[in-house]
């Protein structure tokens, strides 16, 4: 089969690989109809986080079950379905509890596991023909309609992107009437500022420095600040009209981090600050305000920033002021099994349309290109999906 794999810093191929195939009685094989490109893809690709050559990336796909193991009950050929990007087994006791992204059984002395990612076990990529699901009654989400259908876009959101977003509102807890600041325009970042907008936010503000981001941004109902123009904080501070009586509460109740370890400095937008997304959300949220981290920070980076960056993850952050301001704050991978259903069922009713984030279609062989011009924010790539077939 054909696959996208890994070769060296800022170097994609597409090669012929060995076919996918059942290896437990509990596995499927499905052959994949649509794959997407991740901002966490260009991590591994810019040589930030490990990857190995050879290894086959992609985490994001939908398709059609071609191979059943012995053991499945749920699924069967010729279903249509999404795999989210964390698999589990489904019952081991975080699994029981909600916590899928932290299933304890399928890493080998660890916790966590995802398709083609760097550090989180070894399981082969999804931007390939062919993908082995394990544990299939628990990782393949059925899907109405065909393959390659009006909706394949918003489906296969729901890999990765859409229940991504979706959980940076969770951890942030954001209710209806909340002002929200969304730092990113990335995929993660739109989805989260239109799953605020779905949950009822009465302000959104998105913050970036790529104008096709922010133009989608603008699209859905959120307010676009351009971070090469205008200094984000004064930025949505000088926007902001609180009521009288309520002086000094003219940030945002609730901020999200989308951009995690490559940030860009404010200074210097050429240069890497992972320190400058979270001292900006500590001064913006207002006092008793509500953090969500969605953003990856890894636990290695190979190349770490000059300013602020640590090979092992680490990371100043102003406690002190989120102490005193009595911030809320949560972080973490996403708990995919928590989400996949109700957002699908949003998708099926015309609720929810998160394929607008789409961009760009292409063949496998169009990878290495799409890559290339992902990275560098260029061409107007803001999401890019592959086709393999």
């Amino acid at each position: 089969m054909k696959a996208v794999i890994y070769e060296d810093v800022r170097r994609v191929a597409v090669r012929d690989v060995p076919d996918a195939a059942l290896e437990e009685p509990t596995d499927v094989v499905v052959r994949v109809t649509s794959s997407a490109i991740c901002g966490t893809d260009l991590h591994m690709y810019d040589g930030r986080t490990g990857a190995e050559p050879g290894m086959v990336l992609g985490h994001e796909p939908v398709g059609v079950v071609a191979e059943v193991g012995r053991g499945v009950e749920t699924v069967k050929p010729g279903d249509r379905v999404v795999i989210p990007t964390h698999l589990y087994c489904g019952v081991c006791v975080n699994c029981a509890r909600g916590y899928s992204a932290a299933c304890m059984r399928v890493r080998s002395g660890g916790f966590g596991a995802a398709y083609g990612y760097a550090g989180m076990g070894t399981y082969r990529g999804a931007q390939a023909e062919l993908l082995r699901v394990p544990y299939a009654d628990a990782n393949c989400i059925p899907l109405p309609g065909e393959a390659g259908d009006d909706r394949e876009d918003d489906f296969l959101m729901l890999a990765d992107a859409f229940v991504t977003g979706w959980h940076a509102t969770e951890l942030a807890q954001v209710r209806a009437a909340d002002t929200v600041a969304v730092f990113g325009a990335g995929t993660i970042g739109l989805l989260a500022a239109y799953s605020a907008l779905l949950r009822g936010a009465a302000e959104v503000y998105v913050i970036d420095l790529v104008p096709e981001r922010l133009a989608k941004a603008e699209e859905i109902g959120a307010i676009p600040i351009d971070l090469r123009k205008e200094d984000p904080v004064d930025a949505v501070k000088s926007r902001r009209r609180p009521p009288s009586g309520e002086k000094g509460l003219d940030g945002v109740q609730v901020g999200i981090d989308a951009v995690g370890f490559q940030a860009r400095d404010r200074a210097d937008t050429s240069r890497e600050n992972p320190r400058q997304v979270i001292s900006d959300l500590a001064e913006l949220v207002n006092p008793t305000g509500r953090l969500g981290i969605a953003g990856v920070y890894a636990d290695k980076d190979l190349h770490p920033a000059t300013e602020g960056g640590h090979a092992d993850g680490s990371l100043t952050v102003p406690w002190a002021t989120l102490f005193s301001k009595g911030v809320r704050m949560g972080f973490g991978r996403t708990h995919d099994r928590r989400y996949t259903v109700p957002l699908r069922d949003l998708i099926i009713s015309g609720r929810a349309r998160p394929g607008f984030v789409v961009t760009d279609h292409a063949p496998l062989a169009d990878a290495p290109g799409l890559y290339d011009a992902f990275d560098r924010r260029a061409d107007g790539v803001v999401k890019a999906v592959l086709r393999p077939a």
